[in-house]
């Protein structure tokens, strides 16, 4: 179908199309010339205008005066005819044609600031009715009619009815089919636009429009959606933005109403704004030609249809709607951390508060309610490192005060009328000072401005927004930027804040990302105002002590360089002591606030690092002690014991007290070897008594475990190991359990190896906590050999808790671990790892039996002596083990095993255990050498023990074999010894030595042996040795 007739007149662009000559550039409108140095950048970037290079005229913008220069004649209506028959291709790449956007149609009052006619507010700002001419005069905008502007916009000739149905023919086949071609493309988006300028008059256009809006969306999606996001080769995007504006001015909203439309905006507004840089895509032209486009013009005709789309949006919004809609499309866009897309997204804004500023028409109720917000963002990019966003923001912001102006009229009642006049005359004040370029030159005076203007709710959206500012490390400015604007706003905004938790935990989370100086002191800055003032001390106290202590080196800061007066320090002070006199009197079950927690905790560490020293070694304050003489006695840890002792009692935790009373608690934590244990004392009891304080502590440590020195540390982790038995523990993050503990594990301090493993033991309690806990075996296991006796201890709880999980390799090597423990002198890891060893073999599978046979036959001799150890609790364990080993190797022990009487009182109970034992290990054990292994023995019983057995042995070893060795080794000669069987023994043996020792018995037992060695050297075998 031909492309009916439809030249620029038939559009919306046909009210805002000028032709110029490239050697003389002229402006389409009212005979104004450009209104400002800025909005001229902004035409120079974004229009298909060719700018020449020349001197721009110099605007006094406090005077008006210069609206009389250099005006231009209105070339709209002679030009109009010859461009009604151009095709697309031609307009959009002729360098002759100038795209105005329709907020230019009338510039005769200019954004720049005119300060008249405001000698009646000065005399009496009180007096006077408010009307909208205060507003204009304040902000030097015009008072365009509203009507005779949209009149203007929408005038158009009538279109045949042949022609409608054409159009509509053509649109609703494309609704039946697909749009393949460009030339299809832009014929269903031009018929689209044309047909919307028959709604005014034609009933069926409207019925068809309103009918198949859905439609209409859909088409749009897919159209935008194949167009290419990195290049710009067609006026598709162009002619859609036209449509859609087209559609909008009669009144059709293609964006707002529904998700689909909503997700068509996002769409077509990403797909403009993320377009590469103008530069790169004449670089993309260059590589990839695209015909008879210019790309660089084609972008700007883009652009500026995509501006004009916008605009057109907002022509009527009497309640503020669609700016809000716009505002929230663009807001991401307005932060980006590209150059280029700021900047897209600034001049766009930028535009759209100028039209909004000149077709305002405000009625209740009023849509948009992020003013603080869009003030702020605004604010920031006054301040912006790239020039140009920097002018265009400054350009939208003096459009926004308008809005503001005429925003603020609308909602306040009379009573707030006298606050209103006063807002304004002080904004005029302020006015008078600046022009437009200190906007953007000094963006904290924007704050100065607006201040006076925003309600509570909306200082809180721009102190927010203010502060996000302070994330964007890309551009230090921008953080100047905010620093200015916030401290220029606490100061200027006194009492009217609300929400300042929000704002304190803002900062307070801020800080660390901070790094210029004078950002720092200004934010630091805003924490002291807000502190000093009466209204906000106790929120602001109430905040900083919530935090866990020690603070970070950032809230350490903040406290130290806090600036307030004397009597403002006086003032917190007395306000901090009430703080923490309210908590202490709160009639609950919960005895301690969390700053009486923190205060718990920070005694506790303030005790650990004052052992030791003397008032010498510490700063008293002067007059302190005035008049009297400090006693000798008195040191810094006797001052944070007894306020340790007073914050107890003082919170009602009498119980608490009593137990480390009883329990001398008080000389465990003064003790530097003994702090530690006061510290878990003084946790159990918190844990036993008050259950709930105990869980607030542990949450509070969580944080504070990886600060400070070791002694801050050590204070922290043996409190906090201590609270792992609650059953909240459970629910801890493992990076904060048991992550935190397998640090602690390879920490090159033995103390927090132990806390580290009795943490462990606290957690292994929880069934779902073994899988993560049985990972650290290897650790584990490697502090077996370790020489302070609690981690040994510990470890060996740990591992008889997951014996019946570990694989086979684990298994056997943990065994051979615990072989050489016995006998140590640690009489408790002597018991406990035989009961380990006892239980590694019962947890042996049955394919695994044979593995670890020799394991267990080896452990006979050594279990079966100490059994005869002095220990009772060593010489029982050791039986106990021994049945299992007999079990495990289907045998059936004597009962004389068990007798607890010393064998060499009961010989005879001890030649039948020592005949049982013969027999069963004939050929597989030598326990003729293995039992001479503990004849030097530290332990006499021992010694007596291994002795007495090596008499009775030679009854039942083989003779034959025994005489070719000869029986020197057993008697006098020097003998290695396998040290993986009996490490700690002496390295060589000598059974004669024995008739020398000093304990009558032994040398006695010691003379029997040896006469029955020497016997069977001598005499031939007198009888069959015994088969095993």
């Amino acid at each position: 179908m031909p492309l009916p007739y439809r030249g620029r007149g038939s559009r919306l662009a046909s009210s805002r199309v000028a032709s110029t000559s490239v050697h003389s550039p002229r402006r389409a409108g009212r005979g104004a010339p450009w209104s400002s140095h800025a909005l001229r950048l902004t035409r120079r970037r974004h229009s298909s205008e060719q700018v020449p290079p020349g001197p721009e005229p110099q605007a006094d913008f406090r005077s008006g005066k210069w609206l009389q220069e250099h005006a231009g004649g209105d070339a709209r209506d002679s030009q109009q005819t010859a461009r009604a028959g151009m095709g697309s291709r031609h307009r959009i790449c002729s360098q002759e044609e100038v795209v105005i956007p329709c907020d230019s149609d009338n510039d005769s009052g200019s954004v720049d600031l005119q300060l008249s006619n405001l000698e009646d507010i000065k005399k009496d700002p009180s007096s006077l009715e408010l009307t909208d001419s205060d507003i204009f005069d304040i902000t030097g905008l015009s008072q365009e009619s509203f009507i005779d502007s949209f009149r203007h916009l929408t005038q158009q000739g009538p279109v045949s009815e042949a022609n409608v149905e054409r159009l509509i023919q053509s649109i609703q086949e494309v609704f039946n089919g697909e749009l393949q071609s460009e030339f299809e493309k832009l014929t269903f988006l031009r018929s689209l636009s044309s047909l919307s300028q028959t709604l005014p008059y034609d009933e069926t256009t409207e019925s068809f429009i309103h009918s198949h809006i859905t439609d209409i969306v859909h088409v749009l999606n897919m159209l935008i959606e194949e167009e290419p996001l990195h290049s710009l080769f067609s006026s598709v995007r162009q002619e859609v933005f036209i449509t859609i504006a087209n559609l909008s001015y009669q009144d059709i909203h293609l964006l707002f109403g529904s998700e689909d439309r909503a997700d068509l905006f996002s769409l077509i507004t990403k797909s403009i704004i993320t377009l590469p840089s103008v530069e790169t895509l004449i670089q993309l032209q260059e590589i990839m030609p695209s015909g008879s486009y210019n790309t660089e013009c084609l972008y700007r005709q883009t652009f500026q249809a995509f501006s004009e789309m916008l605009q057109s949006l907002v022509v009527k919004d009497p309640h503020l709607e669609n700016l809000d809609t716009i505002f929230k499309q663009m807001d991401p866009w307005l932060q980006s951390t590209k150059d280029h897309e700021r900047e897209r997204a600034t001049a766009s804004m930028a535009q759209v508060l100028k039209c909004l500023s000149r077709h305002l028409s405000l009625k209740l109720p009023l849509r948009f309610q992020r003013l603080g917000h869009f003030v702020a963002l605004m604010a920031l990019l006054c301040g912006d490192s790239v020039t140009e966003v920097a002018e265009e923001a400054a350009e939208g912001m003096h459009c926004l005060l308008h809005v503001t102006l005429r925003l603020k009229c609308t909602i306040y009642d009379k009573k707030n009328h006298p606050n209103l006049r006063r807002a304004m005359k002080k904004c005029q004040e302020l006015l008078e000072l600046y022009s437009i370029k200190q906007f953007y030159s000094c963006p904290f005076k924007i704050a100065q401005i607006f201040e006076a203007f925003l309600n509570s709710n909306e200082l809180f959206q721009f102190v927010m927004t203010t502060l996000d500012g302070l994330e964007n490390l890309k551009h230090p400015c921008t953080q100047k930027s905010a620093g200015e604007l916030l401290i220029t706003m606490v100061k200027n905004a006194e009492s009217r804040f609300e929400k300042v938790p929000e704002i304190m935990g803002v900062i307070c989370a801020r800080l660390s990302i901070i790094s210029q100086p004078r950002v720092r002191r200004q934010i630091i800055n805003t924490v002291s105002l807000f502190i000093s003032r009466p209204k906000y001390t106790d929120i602001v106290i109430g905040h900083l002590l919530c935090h866990p202590v020690p603070y970070d080196r950032h809230l350490a800061e903040l406290w130290r360089t806090l600036e307030v007066e004397l009597p403002s320090t006086t003032w917190i002070l007395w306000r901090l002591l009430r703080k923490l006199q309210k908590c202490h009197n709160e009639p609950t079950h919960e005895k301690m606030a969390y700053v009486a927690v923190a205060l718990l905790m920070t005694l506790l560490i303030q005790i650990h690092h004052s052992i030791g020293l003397t008032m010498s070694d510490v700063a008293v304050p002067s007059g302190l002690y005035t008049g009297q003489e400090m006693s000798s006695e008195v040191t810094p840890l006797c001052f944070a014991i007894q306020a340790t002792k007073s914050l107890l009692l003082r919170t009602l935790c009498w119980q608490e007290f009593n137990i480390m009373e009883k329990n001398k608690g008080w000389t465990l934590l003064e003790g530097k070897e003994c702090h530690l244990q006061g510290v878990s004392l003084l946790a159990n009891a918190l844990l036993e008594r008050n259950h709930l304080l105990a869980q607030k502590v542990m949450y509070l440590l969580v944080p504070l475990l990886n600060r400070g020195n070791d002694k801050h540390k050590l204070t922290s982790a043996g409190f906090f190991v201590e609270l792992l038995q609650s059953p909240v523990a459970r629910r801890l993050p493992s990076i904060y359990s048991i992550v935190r503990l397998k640090d602690w594990l390879h920490h090159g301090n033995r103390v927090f190896k132990f806390l580290a493993l009795r943490g462990l033991c606290y957690l292994i309690k929880h069934q779902d906590m073994r899988e993560d806990i049985r990972s650290l075996l290897p650790c584990i296991l490697d502090l077996l050999c370790e020489t302070d006796e609690k981690i040994v201890l510990l470890a060996i709880q740990i591992l008889l808790q997951l014996v019946g999980t570990m694989d086979f390799t684990t298994l056997t090597a943990m065994m051979k671990t615990l072989f050489t423990l016995f006998g140590d002198v640690r009489s408790d890891v002597h018991r406990l790892s035989m009961t380990l060893f006892g239980a590694s073999i019962k947890s042996v599978k049955y394919t695994d039996k044979k593995g670890v046979e020799n394991q267990v036959l080896d452990s006979l001799v050594p279990l079966l002596l100490y059994s005869q150890d002095e220990n009772d609790a060593v010489a029982e364990e050791s039986r106990q083990v021994l049945t299992i080993c007999a079990q495990f190797l289907k045998w059936k022990l004597p009962q004389e095993v068990y007798c607890k009487d010393p064998w060499y009182i009961s010989p005879s109970e001890a030649g039948t255990v020592c005949k049982f034992f013969g027999k069963k290990c004939q050929g597989k054990v030598n326990l003729l050498a293995q039992t001479l292994m503990f004849s030097k023995n530290a332990k006499l019983p021992i010694r007596r023990a291994a002795v007495l057995f090596v008499g009775l042995l030679l009854k039942y070893v083989d003779y034959s074999e025994l005489r070719t060795k000869g029986t020197d080794w057993i008697e006098n000669e020097i003998i290695s010894i396998d040290l993986h069987l009996q490490p700690g023994f002496c390295g060589h043996l000598d059974l004669k030595a024995l008739l020398h020792d000093p304990e009558p018995s032994l040398c006695i037992i010691a003379s029997q042996a040896l006469f029955r060695v020497q016997k069977v050297g001598a005499e031939p075998d007198s009888r069959q040795s015994i088969p095993g």
